[in-house]
């Protein structure tokens, strides 16, 4: 069955994790662009404040104070978005934690807590949407990350997430495509976004952690999700570094073992020595309404291999930008992971 998808100011849209990074992010340009918001995220405060914003604006947004780790409360969600539109034709499951740290230094229940959010949160939603979404159509738009295909140190379990999210949303494509389900499956894929991601991890570093470079622009992984919610797509890296990356990982996986305990050690630690709260928000919501953290590096505004993708006729830019940031990776292997900050 042909998947059609509604334009953006036909659309109700669910978003999780939608009161920070790049859930925020989408919400707000989303909301421009008429889309009508169901916002889920544990912070009800700032869920409401955004909620304001948007109808100040002349949007349609309601708030949902939900954990999407248990699955009551994500059930929770799809409930208040048919009591109030009647439907949802887009859902996106953004809502994630990360923990900073040696693998075998983070204790059991971190490890856990990480892995109900960022993964069983995820299936949760997407099982949710998809009894729905199979009698009406849509998109369903799942997190992942670079680290979908390429580990990092010092975010093991992060990584271990993320790997299990691409797992599940490519199998759960797989089996709706065999049935001729009506729905879209997408795996937006970023390399290092500069939302307030590190501040939010749990830290067990001595410093504060940071993100290794080049970092771009949440405004970039949210024209990505706006994007698949319209055209069908299958995964959709953002930033030129990421396909690089994980094409280079594929090529040759010992070698970009040999990049990361090079660079990544160091390139996700600052000069600032760790916060008394090192928490951050894995087990507690976070109170911010930020879209982005505050970092050192250079952030990036724009991809040419993201926006090459998004427009086909562009295929030769996608393949600059790849090259580019391919030559970047393995430049900075031969100087000793240095990132020329």
């Amino acid at each position: 069955m042909k998947v059609r998808l509604k334009p953006l100011r036909e659309q109700v849209m669910v978003i999780t994790g939608a009161s920070s990074g790049i859930g925020l992010a989408t919400a707000r340009l989303a909301a421009e662009r008429g889309t009508k918001l169901v916002l889920a995220a544990r912070s009800g405060e700032e869920l409401q404040r955004l909620a304001k914003q948007i109808q100040t604006q002349g949007g349609e947004a309601i708030p949902v104070v939900a954990d999407v780790g248990h699955e009551e409360d994500v059930h929770r969600i799809a409930d208040t978005a048919l009591q109030r539109f009647g439907r949802f034709d887009t859902w996106v499951n953004d809502a994630g934690v990360s923990i900073f740290g040696r693998l075998e230094e983070i204790a059991i229940e971190d490890h856990r807590r990480l892995f109900e959010t960022n993964f069983w949160g995820l299936v949760y939603g997407s099982l949710t949407a998809v009894r729905h979404l199979k009698q009406h159509g849509g998109a369903l738009i799942n997190l992942g990350s670079l680290v979908s295909d390429r580990a990092v140190p010092l975010q093991g379990m992060y990584s271990a997430s993320k790997h299990a999210v691409k797992g599940f949303t490519d199998a759960l494509r797989m089996e709706l495509e065999e049935e001729g389900a009506p729905i879209s499956v997408t795996l937006i894929k970023p390399t290092s976004i500069a939302t307030p991601f590190a501040r939010h991890a749990k830290n067990y570093l001595e410093v504060e952690p940071t993100l290794p470079p080049p970092i771009y622009a949440p405004d970039l992984v949210a024209e990505a999700i706006l994007h698949s919610a319209v055209h069908p797509e299958r995964d959709l890296p953002v930033g030129g570094a990421s396909k690089a990356i994980s094409v280079a990982a594929a090529l040759s996986p010992r070698l970009m073992d040999k990049y990361s305990e090079r660079a990544f050690f160091r390139q996700q630690k600052s000069a600032q020595p760790a916060r008394r709260n090192r928490d951050g928000s894995l087990h507690h919501p976070s109170h911010d309404l930020s879209e982005r953290g505050n970092y050192s590096r250079h952030i990036f505004e724009n991809s040419v291999y993201t926006k090459a993708r998004m427009h086909p006729l562009l295929t030769g830019a996608a393949f600059v930008g790849v090259g580019l940031a391919l030559a970047g990776v393995l430049g900075a292997f031969r100087q000793g992971g240095h990132d020329g900050d």
